[in-house]
């Protein structure tokens, strides 16, 4: 399975939405996340959707990307793999 990273979230938008959206241009989904702010719980118009199929992952970025969801342009791409605090340290210096 595959992470894609998805900004420009519309602040209305839920999980379920995230997921249904990229379904609907038919890549299946393993899981959709929509990151929110620690001390407000707000959403940060961004979030992570886990696809089911790994090869399905350069299509998805080209089909998605730029598209439209409730009226804006969103950002789809490869998510970046979580880095530990040390390993941000190093590619910092």
């Amino acid at each position: 399975m595959q992470k894609l990273f998805v900004g420009n979230i519309p602040h209305t938008a839920a999980e379920g939405d995230l997921q249904e959206w990229v379904e609907s241009q038919g890549f299946p989904v393993e899981s959709a996340e929509i990151i929110r702010d620690r001390s407000t719980g707000a959403p940060r118009g961004f979030g992570f959707v886990l696809l089911r199929e790994q090869s399905n992952v350069k299509d998805a970025i080209r089909l998605l990307n730029g598209q439209s969801m409730r009226g804006r342009r969103m950002t789809v791409g490869e998510a970046a793999p979580l880095l530990t605090r040390s390993e941000r340290a190093v590619r910092q210096q």
